[in-house]
């Protein structure tokens, strides 16, 4: 079996970024989802809230702040790109049948699945590599258990139960943990499960919208997801999760004694970001939906403003 298979390549329709690039290499760059930095921005905030709010707690130096943060998006680069890998492995025949998805790179045959697999392993590699080198003892596995079973157990949960989006929640935010461990060297229990369990809100508010863009073609396929089972009660919901994840904020910012600047900024700022998301918010219409996920990406920078004014403070 060969790694590429034949297919029609990348067209002119190819986002710009990968334009300058070899046809046979763009395919593998759009499994990862490089031109779609929002995830990878999804992935790295938690890791910046957590590194950022212990370095308020610690007091590190703005030197070693700023290298801590840049391995933090490494990181987040490494676990977003073998998560995007693996789920279009097993997802390829259901991104087939749904529209916004069938011309993926698994699902139109432009790489085999045999390519896929290799190319996983070699993401793998390099994560474990690079954890190996860079993290020692708790945080090693810490790093590694969200690089591993996380995402390899969620592509099968849209099969069998409606809350995928509620395991994500957990996947995509554990790095919280990590980046938080990495910097003080121990686990404040209360501090960590909550802000774990807002980011969880957080992430069922924008991943929930983002499954309303394929809700039709699911429900033919067969396919579950919170926007399906939440059905009329979506946007209460919604609206539900946003709040809640507010809240928690107000309190991990109290646990972690927090001043003023988090508080107007991370917690304020964010309301009122989010107000204005359900007020221009149309679930009904697929490119709202998107608009939206790609914005929820934008908020991260408003919660890690607050908390980066507190450590310069």
């Amino acid at each position: 079996m060969t790694l590429l298979v034949s297919g029609p390549i990348i067209s002119s329709s190819a986002k710009f970024s990968l334009n300058c690039l070899p046809e046979n290499l763009r395919p593998f760059l759009e499994i990862i989802r490089f031109d779609k930095p929002t995830g990878t921005m999804l992935m790295f905030w938690p890791f910046a809230w957590g590194y950022t709010m212990a370095a308020y707690r610690v007091h590190i130096g703005i030197g070693a702040y700023f290298f801590g943060l840049a391995k933090c998006f490494l990181y987040a680069f490494i676990v977003r790109s073998s998560a995007c890998t693996i789920n279009d492995i097993f997802d390829r025949n259901v991104d087939a049948q749904t529209e916004r998805t069938k011309s993926r790179p698994l699902a139109s045959g432009r790489i085999s699945v045999q390519a896929a697999i290799i190319y996983l392993f070699f993401q793998y590699f390099i994560g474990v590599l690079i954890f190996w080198y860079t993290m020692k003892d708790l945080t090693l596995w810490v790093a590694l258990f969200q690089l591993f079973p996380l995402f390899a157990i969620y592509p099968f949960l849209k099969r069998y139960t409606h809350w995928p989006q509620a395991w994500l929640g957990f996947s995509m935010n554990f790095g919280f943990i990590t980046a938080w461990i990495m910097l003080t060297g121990t686990a404040d229990v209360h501090l960590l499960a909550l802000a774990i369990a807002g980011c969880w809100c957080w992430t069922m508010l924008y991943d929930t919208i983002y499954a309303c863009q394929d809700m039709k073609d699911d429900v033919k396929i067969g396919v579950k997801s919170t926007a399906i089972l939440f059905g009329s009660w979506i946007k209460p919901l919604l609206v539900l999760c946003a709040a809640t994840f507010v809240t928690i904020l107000f309190f991990v910012g109290a646990l972690n004694n927090h001043g003023h600047g988090y508080f107007a900024v991370s917690v304020g700022g964010t309301a009122a970001h989010l107000i204005w998301q359900f007020m221009t918010l149309d679930l009904e219409e697929s490119k709202s939906c998107w608009k939206n996920f790609n914005q929820n990406g934008h908020l991260g920078w408003i919660v890690w403003g607050g908390i980066f004014f507190d450590y310069l403070s």
